[in-house]
Formats: structure tokens, sequence, C-alpha cells
């Protein structure tokens, strides 16, 4: 199961927007490097000043900006800066209109935004609940957001395909049929896409989909009777607690969060490992978290601003934010957290996990929290990702999540920040605790679990 999205948050987004205003930005004839400029363009900035000596002059008399200058103003742009014209007009006999003219050309010639940015349109750097889909049953607007990507559906139909024709030999297609468990079926798309790979495989298929939520339920049992006839059996239990009829050949589930686990996928394929066959396969079978440490002054005080009375005093900074990331400085590249394969290897084994990450920062820099994103192999080499570098195009199932630290801590060019990471898991519930080592210690963030869990 995603996380939530758009209209999907079980609590409302939060934009409270305190905290102190960023003064202007003037931009000068020599600008700096592009790390400078990252950083800079981290910062929650209101207005940029264009002096007019900037410009130079074209073939037909009229203003341009240099390629460094028309790049960095796109930039500003796209984070709705507001640009403030400043100086004496050296071109025309309108005072600033040819100068206007050329700003409002840029603006409407900007890259077309992807389908992620269309998405996410106007949640920008809002934050969010993460979903707990183990505790509370989605509602149906949920599920619907869930279903219209693009890429995520299509990604596991070819998974599933590939994985059909590995395992069924020409000469079997007509005999073998290959029994599927869809483990947290919702409304059904998984299910839908495991019947699209059998038709394009020409391979037989048994389905089993199986799902807690008797809201999805309904919807699962109208597909079966009004579409999917008797290939597939509607199972209303927890594929932790259910005993299958039979061994599955596949099991096939979406239960990731953004960072990978955060919604509980170890556990529930975990307890339903029971029903998958000796050499059975896992779709995905395999996932890892990723952090990267970032600054945005932006996100600290939306993070500030969401103090409750009834809860501990700290417990803001204690709580990952799904969000999607807009305004804010990555200070390094991600480096993989987590790790966890299905079937499991170690079934065994708890799922508590620990990890000290370290990044070298190159520019002067203060340090708000940690950005979490996954990659997952579905089979083979079919793979989902939301880490930027490897980023499904197109997808826009997941935001990131956010893990604020308490204290900003000031960041030196060249220095190392490391940061220590638990999953930390009981019989009842998982959470999440860290902390900063370097350059400076931060407190202990979530001990105990004392401000967020995530119910099991």
């Amino acid at each position: 199961m995603a996380p939530n999205r758009p209209g999907t948050a079980q609590n409302s987004p939060k934009s409270h927007g305190n905290g102190p205003k960023s003064p202007p930005l003037e931009l000068g004839p020599d600008l700096p490097s592009a790390a400078a400029l990252d950083r800079w363009l981290g910062e929650p900035l209101r207005a940029a000043i264009l002096p007019t000596r900037l410009f130079l002059t074209n073939k037909r008399g009229f203003p341009v900006l240099a390629r460094p200058h028309q790049r960095l103003l796109v930039r500003l742009l796209r984070l709705e800066v507001q640009v403030v014209l400043w100086g004496a007009p050296h071109h025309g006999a309108k005072p600033l209109g040819s100068y206007l003219q050329y700003l409002e050309y840029l603006s409407q010639h900007r890259p077309p935004p992807s389908a992620y940015e269309l998405f996410a349109r106007g949640y920008e750097d809002y934050l969010q609940s993460p979903l707990q889909p183990l505790m509370d049953n989605l509602e149906s607007q949920t599920y619907e957001v869930f279903e219209k990507d693009p890429i995520k559906y299509s990604q596991y139909q070819q998974a599933i395909y590939r994985c059909l024709l590995d395992r069924v030999p020409e000469e079997e297609k007509d005999t073998n049929v290959q029994v599927v468990m869809v483990l947290g079926a919702g409304r059904g798309p998984l299910v839908a896409a495991a019947l699209r790979a059998a038709r394009q495989a020409a391979r037989r298929l048994r389905v089993y989909a199986v799902e807690k939520n008797p809201n999805a339920v309904v919807t699962l049992e109208s597909w079966q009777y009004e579409e999917w006839g008797a290939q597939v059996t509607v199972v209303a239990r927890d594929m932790r607690e259910w005993r299958a009829p039979e061994a599955a050949d596949v099991v096939v589930s979406e239960l990731l969060g953004s960072f990978g686990d955060n919604e509980l996928s170890p556990e529930c394929l975990d307890g339903a490992q029971r029903c998958l066959k000796a050499g059975g396969v896992s779709i995905p079978c395999a996932y890892t978290s990723f952090l990267a440490p970032i600054s945005s002054s932006k996100l600290y005080n939306e993070v500030r601003g969401c103090r409750e009375r009834d809860r501990h005093p700290e417990a803001q900074f204690e709580t990952p934010y799904v969000v999607r990331l807009h305004n804010f400085h990555q200070l390094a590249p991600p480096q993989p957290c987590f790790a966890f394969r299905h079937p499991n290897p170690d079934p065994g084994r708890d799922n508590s996990r620990y990890r000290r990450l370290s990044f070298r920062v190159g520019v002067n820099t203060v340090l708000h929290g940690f950005a979490g994103y996954f990659e997952t192999t579905l089979y083979g080499d079919i793979t989902l990702s939301i880490r930027p570098e490897t980023h499904s195009p197109g997808m826009f199932s997941w935001f990131p999540i956010f893990f604020p630290i308490k204290q900003p801590l000031t960041v030196r060019a060249g220095e190392e920040v490391a940061v220590a990471f638990w999953r930390c898991a009981s019989p009842k519930k998982v959470w999440y605790e860290w902390a900063v080592t370097a350059p400076a210690c931060s407190a202990l963030h979530n001990p105990t679990g004392r401000s967020y869990t995530i119910g099991l």
C-alpha cells in the first residue's frame, strides 16, 4: 500500500508559514558554483533582485539574459520566487516594458511540468501523517488515488508476466495452473494486473485476493461477480491469520511505504510466508530504504508549528512526515539504510535493524533533518524507485518521507554528517529512533516510540 498523497492524508496537510523570512537574493554578473546555488535555492526565498545591468542586447536590440542566468531564473520561478527588476532601463523607449516582456517569455517557455509535478501541484512542502493501513481501514477515495498511477501497475504486470514465463514451460502452459495470492488486494488493481499478465503470457492462473478491509472487500466481490468469475477467490481476512487451502506459487503485494518498510511490509509478508510453496516467488522480492541529509528552513518551521497540547512537547520533531519535497537542499547523495528480502531467508529473526550512515557535505549549510526514499525489485530486473537518482519515470504513487531533528546543526564545507538510525519492533508495534552523531551529537529522537509508532 502506498503512502498518502494529495487528497488521501489521514490528517489534513499542515502549513503554518511561520518562522523567519529570508532576505531577497540579488543576482550578480558572476554566479557562484552550482553547489552554492543549490544551497541558496534550499532557503525560503521570497524575492530575487534582478538588476537591469545584467541584461545583454540581442541582434534585434531586445534585452536577454545569458544562459546561466536564464537557467537560474527558471529555477527561481519554479519556486514561485518574486522577481524584482532594479536599475535604470537600457533597452527601448519603454521604461521597463521590454524587460517585463522578456521575463514573461521565459516564464511561458519553461520546461513543461512532469506528471509527478502536476500530480503534486499545490502540495509542495505540506506535511502529512504516514498511513497506517494495519490499524485503519482506508477509504475508497484513498484507493482511487493509488490506482491512478500510470507506471506502478504496468511494472507489476510485467513482473508477473516474466515470472509466469519463467515458472511455466511452453509445453506445460495448458496443464500447469499457477496459484497466485494477492496479499492486501485493496480494490483489485493487482488482481487485474495478474489476470492481464496471464493473458499476455498465455498461462493459466488461480487467484486468491486477500483483503482485511471490509469496504474494499465489497468492491472485490463485485469485480469477482461481474468480471473475474471463478478464476478469482475473494478472502476477507488478515493475511497474517489466514490459513490458505493450498500453497501459492507466487504472492503479490503492494505494502510498501515511502521508506520501504514503514507500512510494515516485512511483518505482513513474514506472517503470510507459510502460504508460499518452497521455491515460490514474492513480488516484490526485495526493497531497500535510503536516507539523505537535507537543509530546509521551510520544513523545519512547518514541523515546529505542529505542536499539540496533548502530546510530548517535542513530539512533532519525533514524527516522520510524508511530504512532497520542494524548497530544500539535499546535502549529499542518498545512502542505503534498511534492506529486506522475501521470502525471508531467516523467518525466525525479527525485523529490527540498526544502521549508521556518514555523509560528506560540500558547502557551509544547516542540517534540518533527513529525507527518506526507497527502491524495490519486483522480479528480475523490473524495479520501482522514488530515490531521485533512479526515480521510476512518470510514477507518482509515493512522496518521500522526512525525519526532522529538534535543533538545526551548523555544518561546514568538508565536514561529515553522521546519523544513527534504528528500526525497533515489539509484538504490537514498530517505530524508528534516530540521532545525529556528527558534526555534533543531537538528542535521541523518539526513544521507545514515545511520540510515533506504527501499529501491528
